[in-house]
């Protein structure tokens, strides 16, 4: 660990995370920023996630499920969502979020936390509509799986976010009951 690290109090708590997003030219830069700043400046987290050209676009549903799920989260004890104004529409997040949650002989579950990046159109801060966040993240915060929070650049409290999921994990039954998208989504929300 570094010299900040410790003295911030940090040590002890970095976990593998798995950061899930809408690759859009809106959230991109904070998925960025996110990964640099809390792996590489303040290292609480180690990243497993999928870079942009990791995975090619053209490839079978299921291979790309199980590339994901085999080459990314299968070491991952945390998935991150980052919540932009289009995330909840988004069929990879989707499945992303499915298969963290799952506990299989190969994979175990991870914990599970979402985080309003600026660009989701709150009015407020604290403030989101279930139908506008993915709805399998919703129905993780709804049955106390996963929690939500407001974009922060600060590392204890992501950290402390990230931890917490961690022990949850295997305190918590997640949801997992809603049906995997099949393709995008569109409109304004989704509905129960």
């Amino acid at each position: 660990m570094t010299l900040l690290t410790d003295i911030l109090g940090l040590q002890g708590k970095r976990h593998q995370v798995f950061v899930s997003y809408h690759h859009s030219p809106f959230d991109q830069p904070y998925r960025n920023l996110f990964e640099v700043m809390f792996s590489s400046y303040h290292e609480i987290m180690i990243t497993k996630s999928v870079q942009i050209g990791d995975i090619n676009p053209n490839l079978p549903t299921d291979t790309i499920r199980k590339k994901v799920r085999d080459e990314y989260l299968r070491q991952s004890t945390v998935t991150v969502v980052l919540i932009g104004a289009e995330t909840w529409k988004r069929k990879h997040v989707d499945w992303e979020i499915g298969s963290s949650i799952r506990d299989t002989q190969y994979n175990t579950r991870s914990g599970l936390i979402g985080i309003l990046l600026p660009t989701y159109p709150y009015p407020s801060p604290n403030q989101y509509s279930q139908y506008t966040i993915p709805p399998r993240l919703s129905d993780n915060i709804n049955c106390g799986f996963a929690s939500i929070y407001n974009w922060d650049t600060n590392a204890n409290s992501v950290q402390e976010w990230i931890h917490q999921a961690f022990n949850r994990r295997n305190e918590v039954a997640p949801d997992n009951s809603y049906p995997s998208f099949v393709n995008n989504r569109s409109g304004e929300r989704w509905y129960a």
